[in-house]
């Protein structure tokens, strides 16, 4: 996998956590989940991913809401950001989180194994939850680009 390949903005298909042990599968913000990955030619990157359908605050306001609703939004909710790196030879992808919503993943190197078929893209990690270990795949697309008619924004 070339670095420029993963250039660009991408759609979250899928994403899937198996226990290596039990192979129980299991979908960590649901089976639904959306988000994007966006990787900058400039060497930066930013991972967005939710659960759909999480309640509103009671105030529209960035400070609003109870503890409860910051709890559940917050749960809800998976952003990290920072410089990547693409190892061409092994297709490992190097992600240096200068900015998580995990605050143990802070100054953290994210590895995971990255392969790009056709117009999908697709990280793989294992990754310790609960003291079990998961193998955890994430499938991205390349996004339709939205029309104005999707945020109501139509002249």
């Amino acid at each position: 996998m070339r670095s420029d390949q993963i250039v660009g903005a991408w759609e979250l298909v899928s994403f899937v956590a198996v226990d290596r042990e039990s192979g129980e599968q299991s979908y960590p913000l649901g089976s639904q989940a959306v988000g994007l990955i966006i990787y900058t030619s400039d060497g930066y990157m930013s991972a967005q991913i939710m659960t759909p359908g999480r309640p509103n605050y009671d105030v529209a306001d960035f400070a609003g809401g109870t503890q409860p609703q910051t709890v559940a939004a917050a749960s809800g909710y998976m952003a990290y950001s920072g410089p990547y790196q693409v190892d061409e030879r092994t297709g490992v992808v190097r992600h240096y989180l200068e900015v998580s919503l995990l605050p143990n993943w802070l100054k953290s190197i994210q590895v995971r194994n990255g392969l790009i078929d056709g117009d999908r893209l697709t990280l793989s990690a294992d990754e310790v939850s609960r003291g079990r270990t998961l193998q955890a795949t994430l499938v991205w697309a390349r996004p339709a680009r939205p029309s104005a008619e999707v945020f109501g924004t139509a002249s």
